[in-house]
Formats: C-alpha cells, sequence, structure tokens
C-alpha cells in the first residue's frame, strides 16, 4: 500500500530549531517539505526572570512549570546546571518533559495526559507555596489563576519572547501560492497568526489540507476561518504525523453492484 505522505507537498511552519524531527520523519517518508516558520523564539532578559531563577537555585520554589521546550534551554543558558533545580517539575506535553530530562538527567514530576494547560492546571495538586511559570510572552492566561484557586502562589515570568515574520521564505511563499500545497501544520496557537499574517493579502491557494497538533491550536486556525481536517491525539509529534496520514489517506470508494 502506497504511504500517503509520499509525494505531498507539506508546509511546516514550526519554528525552524524545533522542526527538526518532524522534518526529518517526513522526508524519510517520502513527503516534499516546505519550511515556513511562523514565529520565532528569543531568549528574554528581565529582571523578574533573574529574580525567579535566583530563587529556584536558592531553593525557595516549590514547583516549576515548564511548558515548551524552549523554557529548557533558558534553564540550560541561564542556570548554572540542572542541580539548580531544586522543585518539583511539572512539564506540559512529552516534548517538554523530553527535553527537561535530556538535560537534567531526571525526570519531571507532573506530566498530564492531555497536553494541554487547562489539563497541567486539572492535574496539579493542591498545596502551598511559590510555583514558578516560566512561559512564552503570549501565553494566554488562566493557569497562574487555576494555581492559586489550589492554594498555590504562582510567579509567571516570561522565559522567551516569540516574534513573527513579516513575510514567509520566498521558497515557502512560492510553493504556497502555486496553490500545489496538499497539507499544512500548524503546532501552536502562535503558528496559526504567525502564519497567516505573513501569508500576505492574496491568502492560501489551492485546498490544502490543515492539520494542528492539538485543541488550542485547532481553535485558533478555526477563529482565522480555516477548515481544519485533522488534530493530532496525543498532542505530540508522533500523534501530528498519525493525523497528517489521516488527513491524506485517499477515501475508499463505495462498492456498487
Amino acid at each position: 500500500m502506497t504511504d500517503p505522505l509520499t509525494g505531498r507537498t507539506i508546509v511546516v511552519t514550526r519554528p525552524a530549531e524545533r522542526a527538526e524531527r518532524l522534518v526529518n520523519i517526513l522526508d524519510e517518508r517520502g513527503a516534499l517539505v516546505v519550511l515556513a516558520p511562523a514565529i520565532k523564539l528569543q531568549p528574554v532578559r528581565s529582571a523578574a526572570l533573574t529574580r525567579g531563577l535566583r530563587d529556584l537555585a536558592a531553593g525557595e520554589i516549590a514547583w516549576l512549570v515548564l511548558t515548551s521546550p524552549a523554557t529548557v534551554r533558558t534553564l540550560d543558558e541561564r542556570l548554572r546546571g540542572p542541580e539548580e533545580v531544586r522543585a518539583k517539575v511539572a512539564a506540559i506535553g512529552e516534548g517538554t518533559a523530553l527535553a527537561f530530562s535530556r538535560w537534567a538527567g531526571r525526570e519531571p514530576e507532573l506530566l498530564p495526559k492531555a497536553f494541554t494547560v487547562s489539563s497541567l492546571a486539572r492535574a496539579f495538586p493542591r498545596g502551598a507555596g511559590p510555583v514558578l511559570c516560566a512561559r512564552a510572552d503570549i501565553a494566554p492566561e488562566g493557569l497562574e489563576e487555576a494555581l492559586a484557586a489550589k492554594g498555590w502562589d504562582p510567579i509567571r515570568v516570561d522565559a522567551y519572547r516569540t516574534t513573527f515574520p513579516k513575510r514567509l521564505p520566498p521558497g515557502a511563499h512560492a510553493v504556497i501560492h502555486a496553490g500545489s500545497v496538499d497539507a499544512i501544520t500548524f503546532t501552536s496557537a502562535s503558528t496559526v497568526r504567525g502564519f497567516l499574517g505573513a501569508l500576505g493579502a492574496h491568502g492560501l491557494r489551492g485546498k490544502p489540507k490543515v492539520v494542528c497538533i492539538g485543541p488550542v491550536t485547532a481553535r485558533e486556525a478555526r477563529a482565522h476561518g480555516l477548515t481544519v481536517h485533522a488534530v493530532a491525539n496525543p498532542h505530540t509529534t508522533d500523534g501530528l504525523i498519525d493525523a497528517l496520514e489521516r488527513a491524506l489517506k485517499p477515501k475508499r470508494r463505495a462498492a456498487h453492484g
């Protein structure tokens, strides 16, 4: 049976530094990958982050909440070593958990079954003490309020800044506007906003399948008028590949006679 990804043109909007595994799998499956990074993650230098990491190293933080692999890179760049993470760690998804375990040599204490902020908030135990929430500057509200309702003292700090490109790479722009794209993958709500903002006034050509890594991303895509054809479950790179297969698999024709 022919692989549904073979020969398909698939746009990857994930930041370049986080797209390697997805791109490699698609390459191995015979897809033509078009890189169109829709966001760029940049480090933050702030007094609030410096103070939060100092308290973490001093053992004054009860829990550290990590919501993406980019937050792990911040720890690597700003701390003297993993031994300065003197707190329990909650990670929002497998990718974040894996990045932390590779860096720190230990597993997070909490990983929710569904890889969303709301699931993390529900899974978080009740208790008291400071919780350092290292997040993106554009991350939505709600997590800190949910933790406070469970008795904790959440401290939100921006671990990295998200910027949006003014335009897509020339090669990606040409393929997209030629209408020859089979599928577009979105891995966060911000990639949806960044991609559509950089796409320009001409919009999408053709009828590419829109595949999202999770429900929050899918909701953002629909809010911008896109039809979502598949949502990954679980909300991981492997889940995204499975969702692409579902979206691109040829439909069987009904038998007659």
